[in-house]
C-alpha cells in the first residue's frame, strides 16, 4: 500500500556489472564509477589497485540547484523539470563511463573527448533553457550562467579533486577512501559505502562533541518553555516513494532514494497545496496533515525489498532490508529567547543535505546516537551501540522564518537556524521548532580487518558512498490555522500538549 512502483527497470548496478549507479539531485554532484574486474578475475590486491588506478574515474559537476537563490514562482516547476534533466544527463554519462572503460584504458583522451565534451554541451543547453524559464517569468537568470557546464574527471582516490580526503567526508582525514587500496566490498550495492570508517562505537563519542553549528535545540530553561508532541505512527501505512514534492515538485523519482512518510498520506511530487489540504493523514489530531518524510534506513543485508528493481531503490543502490523506526518522536518546541509565531501554512523546510559529503557542511545536519547515550550525537558516523541500545536518529530544523515566504528557490533561504545565543538573524522571527527523534532495532554490524558486514545505512545518492553525513529530513506544515494557533500557544505559555 501507497509503494511507489512506477518506472521499473533493470538496475544500473547490474547493467554495469561493476559500477554504482550515480544521480545527483539538483543537477551536481559526484558521479563515482568503480570497475574492478581485474581484479576479480586475478584474486591479487595488487592487481585490484592497479585496477583501480588505471580505470576508475569521477564525474565532478556543479550543484546548479544551490546557484538558484531567485527563480519566480512561476517558473519553478519548469526549472525543477530542467533541473531532473540535468541529473539524467549525469547519469547517462555515468553509465558511459561504466561501459567504456576498456576504450578509456586504451586512450587518456576518452573521458575528455566522448563523456565530459557531449555532457557540457548538454548541459549548457539544459542551462540555457533553466534562464529562459526564469527570464520569462519575470526574473533575471544568473550571470555567466554557463560556467557550471563543465563538469571534471577525477581519479576516484581524489573524489573531490582539491586534494581533501574525502573518503570520510572530510572529518578524519584517515585516508580510507575507497581509493587507497582497500578492498571496500560491495553490500551488494556496487561499492557504494558504507565502509568500516563510517561507523564508531558509542563509547569512543566525547558527550557534548557535535561541533557542527546546525541543528541547536532552539528550546530551553527561559523564553518559550512549552512543546506540542504530534502523534502519527511510524508508516504501518507502508507509504513509499522516491519522490521529492519540495526539492522536486511534477518530477517523479525526484529524491533518487526511498522516503518513509508519516502524517500526510498524499504526499507524492504531484500533489498540489490543495491535495496535501485533502489528504488523510496517520496523525491521531486529524487536524494535523503534515507530512513528514525522511529517507528510509536499511540493512545492506542481502535481502530483496519490494523496490530491489525500482528507480530510487536498487536500481540506484539503495538495497537490504528497509527498516522501520520503532518510535517516530515529533514535537515542536519554543525559542529560548522569547515567544514563537504561527508557521504559515504550506511552510516547506529541508534540514540535512543528501549531498553534504561533495557539496561540503554548509548544510548538514542531523545526527546518530543510541538510546541511553544520548548525550553523545555524531553527524559524520553511524553508531555502534552496546547491547540492549537502540540506534537513534535525531533531527532539529530550522526555527527562524524570514516573515514572509513559505518556500524559496533553493529551499533554504526561507528559513534559519537560531544563532548560538538562541536568537534568529536579522530579518527572521522565530516559529516553533520542529524535532524528530527515530528509534531503530538495528542488529550491530561487525567489522573486521576493516571490514564492515551487514551494515546499516540512510538511502542516498551512490555518489555520496551512503555516508551518515547526507542525512536529512522534511517537512510541509499542514496543520489547519486553529490546531497551529494551539501549538503556538502551548509553547508560549509553557505547557507540554499532546
Amino acid at each position: 500500500m501507497g509503494r511507489n512502483t512506477r518506472k521499473r527497470r533493470i538496475p544500473l548496478v547490474t547493467k554495469v556489472t561493476a559500477g554504482a549507479a550515480a544521480l545527483a539531485l539538483g543537477g551536481g554532484g559526484l558521479v563515482w564509477a568503480n570497475f574492478y574486474a581485474s581484479a576479480h578475475e586475478s584474486g591479487g590486491h595488487a592487481n585490484q589497485t592497479k585496477s583501480r588506478n588505471a580505470q576508475v574515474a569521477t564525474i565532478n559537476c556543479p550543484d546548479v540547484g544551490q546557484e538558484l537563490t531567485d527563480v519566480p514562482s512561476d517558473a519553478r516547476k519548469e526549472v525543477a523539470k530542467e533541473l531532473a534533466q540535468l541529473d539524467r544527463q549525469i547519469t547517462d554519462a555515468y553509465t558511459r563511463l561504466a561501459e567504456t572503460r576498456q576504450a578509456q584504458s586504451g586512450d587518456a583522451n576518452f573521458v575528455a573527448n566522448a563523456i565530459l565534451g557531449p555532457l557540457k554541451s548538454k548541459r549548457t543547453a539544459t542551462l540555457d533553457r533553466i534562464s529562459i524559464d526564469i527570464n520569462r517569468a519575470g526574473g533575471k537568470a544568473p550571470r555567466d550562467f554557463d560556467q557550471f557546464a563543465p563538469c571534471q574527471g577525477i581519479p576516484v582516490e581524489q573524489p573531490g579533486g582539491d586534494g581533501q580526503d574525502q573518503g570520510d567526508g572530510g572529518q578524519d582525514g584517515d585516508g580510507q577512501d575507497p581509493g587507497d587500496g582497500q578492498d571496500p566490498g560491495d553490500n551488494g550495492n556496487g561499492a557504494a559505502g558504507p565502509f568500516a570508517e563510517d561507523f564508531v562505537d558509542i563509547n569512543d563519542v566525547q558527550p557534548n562533541s557535535r561541533d557542527l553549528p546546525n541543528g541547536l535545540a532552539a528550546d530551553g530553561d527561559t523564553g518559550s518553555t512549552g512543546s506540542f508532541t504530534t502523534r502519527c505512527g511510524v508508516n504501518e501505512n507502508n507509504l513509499f516513494n522516491s519522490d521529492n514534492i519540495i526539492v522536486a515538485p511534477g518530477v517523479g523519482n525526484g529524491a533518487h532514494h526511498t522516503h518513509d512518510y508519516v502524517g500526510n498520506q498524499g504526499n507524492t511530487a504531484f500533489a498540489s497545496d490543495q491535495d496535501l489540504a485533502n489528504a488523510e493523514t496517520t496523525c491521531q489530531n486529524q487536524s494535523d496533515k503534515s507530512t513528514y518524510y525522511w529517507p528510509v534506513m536499511r540493512l545492506q543485508d542481502g535481502s530483496q525489498e519490494f523496490d530491489a528493481n525500482d528507480l530510487g531503490g536498487g536500481a540506484e543502490g539503495n538495497v537490504g532490508t528497509i527498516l522501520k523506526a520503532s518510535k517516530a518522536e515529533i514535537r515542536f518546541v519554543g525559542n529560548k529567547q522569547g515567544d514563537v509565531v504561527a508557521m504559515p501554512k504550506f511552510l516547506r523546510i529541508i534540514t540535512g543535505d543528501a549531498k553534504a559529503f561533495t557539496n561540503g557542511l554548509a548544510n548538514a545536519n542531523t545526527s546518530f546516537s543510541c538510546t541511553g547515550f544520548e548525550d553523545r550525537q555524531v553527524t559524520d558516523k553511524y553508531v555502534l551501540c552496546p547491547e540492549n541500545s537502540q540506534v537513534v536518529r535525531t533531527s532539529n530544523f530550522q526555527s527562524c522564518w524570514d516573515g514572509q515566504n513559505a518556500d524559496s528557490a533553493n529551499h533554504r533561504d526561507h528559513v534559519a537556524f537560531v544563532q548560538a545565543d538562541g536568537t534568529c538573524p536579522n530579518g527572521f522571527q522565530a516559529i516553533p521548532q520542529l524535532q524528530v527523534r527515530l528509534v531503530y532495532d538495528v542488529p550491530a554490524p561487525t567489522i573486521e580487518n576493516g571490514q564492515v558486514r551487514n551494515p546499516y545505512a540512510v538511502d542516498g545518492f551512490p555518489e555520496q558512498l551512503h555516508k551518515p553525513i547526507t542525512d536529512h529530513n522534511d517537512f510541509i506544515n499542514v496543520m489547519d490555522e486553529k490546531l497551529m494557533n494551539q501549538v503556538v500557544k502551548c509553547i508560549n505559555s509553557g505547557r507540554n500538549c499532546k
